[in-house]
This record gives C-alpha cells, structure tokens and sequence, in this order.
C-alpha cells in the first residue's frame, strides 16, 4: 500500500512545478511562480502537521477503516486534480489529496510499530523506507510517460494508484492485535498534550498567528512586507500582553508565554532550515532544469541506447512543434514584435530549449519567407520541425529521480559509513554537502548543460543520506522514552514549516529572481546562503547543548 500511495503522489509531485507553470494551451493550468510556490508551500504544510490529530483518530476508529477513508478521499480527489485549471478550485482539491494523505501516514507507521517487537523493528522500518523509495523512484518515471500521452493520464494514473489499494486492505488488510479499540484519551486531551512538548496555548498562538499572517503573503492577500511588519506588530503586542499576564491564570489567554523544551524547539527551527532548502530539488530546479539547462549533451548520451531511449526520456510531440512555428510565422506577418527570450521561455514547454541566437535566425528566415507567400508550406513546416528537434530536452522529473535511485543504491553504504560519527556533525555535513551544490550551480552559470545538473542532483541526494536520517535519530537520542512518539510526531513539524517556507521561497525568488532579473545565480545564492547559516546554527547549537547536557553517542 505504502508503494502505491508514494506512486500516486510522487507522480503528481515530481511534474507539479512544470505543470502548474505550464500555460493552459498547453494543457497545465497556467498559475504564476508567487502562486506555485504559495500552493506548494501551504498544502504540504498541512499535510504534515494533520498526522498529529489523524493518528489519535486512527487509533480510535481502527487503523482499517482509516486506510479506507484516506483512499475514499485520495482516488476522486486525484482525478479531479487534472480537471481543475483555476487557482482556488486547484487549491481546494489538493487540500483533498494533502487531507487523504495525513490520514494514511500515521497508521502506515502505526501498523509497522504494532506488527514488530524490538528484535525486528529496525528490519520493519527499513522495509518500509525502502517501499517509500521504490514508490518515489518509479513514480516520477511513470509520471514522465504518462505526460507524454496528456497531463490528463498523469491524475488518472495517481488515481489508479489509490483505486489498486482498496485490495489489499478490504481483502488482505487486518488491524494489529495490539491495538487497542478506544483509545483512553479524548481528541481534546490528545492536542493538549502534543501542545505540552514545546509551550503552553500562549505560545501556541503567537506561532499560529505569525504563520497564517505568511500565508497570507504567500496568496498575495497580503504583501510580504506588509506581511512581516503585522508579524512585527504581533509580536510586540504579545510582549506587551506578558508584561500583565500570569505565570498562571483560571483561563489560558491569562498566563504568560512559556516554552517547555526550548532545546527541542530550537532544534526544530534550525531544522527548518534543512528542509527549506533540500525542498528546492522538487519546488524549483525541475523549473530552472526546463528554462534554463541545456541537456543535450544527456540527450547524446541517450542515442547510445537507441532511438527508443530519446524518445522515452526526452519526449517530443512533433505536432505542437509544427503549430508551433506556424504561429511564430503567422506572428512575423502580422508584423509583431518578437521578444526572443520570451519565445525561448514559451518554447521550453514544448521541451525544446532553443538558443535565443538560433531563434533569431529562424525569424529572419521566416520574415524573409513572408515576402513571398502567405504560409508555409508542408515540407518548409517538415523542415523547420526537424532542426528544432535538435535541441529537444530530458524531462525534468527524470534528472530529479536521480535523488530516489542514489538513495535506493547507496542509503545503507553511507548509513554505515557514518554511524560512527556523532549525529549533529553528520547533519553538519550534510548542509554544508547541500550548499555546496549550489554553489557549484553558480560557478557552472556560464556552461549550464546537463551533466552539471546530474552533479548537483547527486550531491543534494547525497545531503539528504546523511541529513534526513540523522536529523530523526538525534531526535530520538533527546527525547524522553516515554515521549519518544510524540516527539518523532513533533519532527514532522520541523518538515511542515520547512515546506511552507520552501514553498514560499521558490515562488518568490524564481519570479524576481530567476526571470524578472534573469539572475537565477542570485536564486542559488540565497538557498546556499540559507544551508550555510543552518549548518552554522547547528554548530552553535551544539555547543550550547554540550553546556547544558552531553548529547549521547551514537553507535
């Protein structure tokens, strides 16, 4: 089940970038770059903080009828997905699927920790993150495929995915018999508690309203400055309102703001950092891959393998091509202006990067062609055709499964390379790994073709082998045993504000950024910078916890 659900959503995942920045003629939905990074910076948001109140309900209800629910909710909202083509019913279908998928991913993990014991656990949840990669690795490759034939069959293949799951759990699927039927605790008590690891409701607030205030910003209802400056203004006020609260009061809203475990939610921002940043691989270089790396030299080294081979990874419709030049041609006798960057950046969609030099000439010949006839014919549109298919692109989502493969290949080699360095200084590394790749996508500004990219994907990979397990053991070497749970639920916020702020950071830096100014370096300087600092934060933070207490070693 775990494979098809991650088939289902790292098919939609992979291409959603491109899609949502596709025009509507084209078959995407046409949103801007502010309004493609605010979906994927607040749908993810939830989707990790609702396992939260969706595992105490799984709990509840039984973790059966939970899988149910969750695939009733994904299979419909999928398919509707590629029907959609407006801001907010697009919004409000993904939240669907983001609601399904927050149902699944507790009683997924739940079911793993009730079906093993502590000889075999690790076994289990190796299992399982295996499944959550083989799901990752294929989906994008058959996402790929299926764009090819329409954006239409990529929500109807997740679709399909989900639908197939309804047999393993109505026919196969069994709750574990060490789960109890009625939970002891109510939903009410359940909040409070997971409140408790970090603050009282005070504390709460302050954070909850600072972060819709951003997403506010993030749909543009409000600016970012304006936006900043009200969190300024509320975080003042809260200063203020301390000064005449108590330490503690009949009623919540009385009491001042108190952090229970201010090491572990100092641990949590810094982490954001990380997840801000690795985050890009999926939110912005699948974009800067398609407007702005040259992968011909992957296309040639694709020819070797045969005709198939380019036509699967690097797909071309002819025909769009064709229409494509008749109304470039058709625009050069109405005698309109031609912005050859512009066109270049229209043409990308159509998986053809052509040199803005090369359109020139195209157009000079076309004018030329104007003086003489009305259209083209056939064998000029043949012509043309195949001399733009020289410079045909691999798709995005190809290069970034290069991420899923290298973890599948190589997690348990760099897993055992570095178990016997502390935590914190693997999580250093593999910052400071991420940032350099960023920083080699800058140098490499001047000769952006594919093998670049390949690096840079493979060293992003090779940050997240050793930040994302490390970052989740060094939470359970500092939690208490007998909150180890809820403190591994409490991780997944740390990953909900690194998608929000991802999300928001893409939107923002790739529309100002990488086109308005066509700086895309000044892009990659920022998340390089944003890696550099939490690696710096990190490093601090160790320092600060070996004053207060000695990490344990990790074996």
């Amino acid at each position: 089940m775990e494979i098809f659900e991650r088939l289902a959503w790292y098919g939609f995942f992979a291409v959603s970038s491109i899609y949502m920045t596709t025009p509507k003629s084209q078959g995407g939905v046409g949103f801007s770059d502010i309004e493609r990074g605010a979906i994927q910076g607040i749908i993810p948001f939830f989707l990790y903080l609702l396992p939260v109140l969706t595992g105490a309900l799984g709990d509840r209800i039984g973790y059966k009828k939970m899988f149910i629910i969750s695939f009733v909710i994904m299979a419909p909202s999928y398919f509707l997905l590629g029907q959609v083509k407006d801001f907010w019913p697009f919004f409000i279908v993904l939240s669907f699927v983001a609601l399904g998928a927050a149902c699944f991913k507790p009683v997924v993990v739940g079911t793993i920790a009730h079906s093993t014991n502590e000889q075999n656990r690790g076994l289990g949840f190796g299992i399982f993150y295996t499944m959550v990669n083989v799901g990752g690795f294929l989906g994008p490759l058959i996402a790929g495929a299926m764009r090819a034939i329409s954006w239409d069959a990529v929500f109807m293949m997740s679709a399909a995915w989900i639908l197939l799951n309804f047999v393993p759990v109505l026919f196969f699927y069994k709750n574990p018999p060490s789960l109890k039927k009625q939970n002891d605790k109510s939903l009410k008590e359940t909040i409070n508690e997971a409140q408790s690891v970090l603050g009282n409701g005070r504390f709460a607030l302050v954070l909850f309203v600072s972060i819709v205030l951003l997403m506010c910003a993030g749909v543009e209802w409000l600016t970012y400055p304006q936006a900043f400056l009200a969190i300024a203004l509320w975080l003042i006020s809260n200063v203020v309102w301390n000064l005449f609260a108590k330490e503690s009061a009949s009623y919540w809203w009385q009491e001042k703001i108190k952090v229970s475990n201010a090491k572990f939610a100092i641990y949590l921002a810094i982490l954001t950092g990380f997840w801000t940043v690795y985050n890009q691989l999926f939110y912005t270089v699948p974009l800067f891959i398609r407007d702005f790396v040259d992968t011909k030299d992957l296309v040639q080294f694709l020819s070797l393998f045969g005709q198939g081979a380019v036509d699967f990874f690097a797909y071309v419709d002819e025909e769009k091509i064709s229409a494509a030049i008749v109304a470039l041609f058709n625009d050069i006798k109405l005698n309109n202006t031609i912005e050859f960057e512009t066109l270049r950046l229209e043409w990308v969609h159509l998986k053809v990067n052509v040199p803005t030099n090369e359109l020139a000439n195209l157009v000079t010949e076309l004018r030329l062609i104007t003086n003489n006839t009305d259209e083209l014919n056939s064998k000029q549109i043949q012509n043309y055709t195949a001399h733009l298919l020289a410079y045909r692109q691999v798709n995005p989502e190809y290069l970034i499964n290069l991420d899923f493969a290298a973890i599948v290949l190589l997690q348990i080699f760099v897993s055992l390379l570095c178990q016997r360095f502390k935590s914190i200084y693997v999580l250093i590394a593999g910052l400071i790994i991420i940032a350099a790749a960023f920083i080699f996508l800058i140098g490499s500004q001047h000769n952006m073709v594919g093998w670049v990219i390949t690096v840079v994907i493979l060293l992003i990979a090779l940050g997240e082998m050793l930040t994302s397990p490390k970052s989740q053991e060094y939470v359970a070497s500092i939690a208490p045993k007998e909150q180890a749970a809820l403190y591994m639920g409490y991780y997944f916020v740390s990953m909900a504000l690194g998608f929000l702020c991802a999300g928001f950071l893409s939107g923002w830096s790739y529309a100002n950024l990488a086109l308005g100014m066509n700086k895309p370096e000044l892009m990659w300087l920022l998340f390089a910078a944003i890696a550099g600092i939490t690696s710096i934060a990190l490093w601090c933070f160790n320092l600060y916890s070996k004053n207060k207490a000695p990490e344990p070693v990790m074996n």
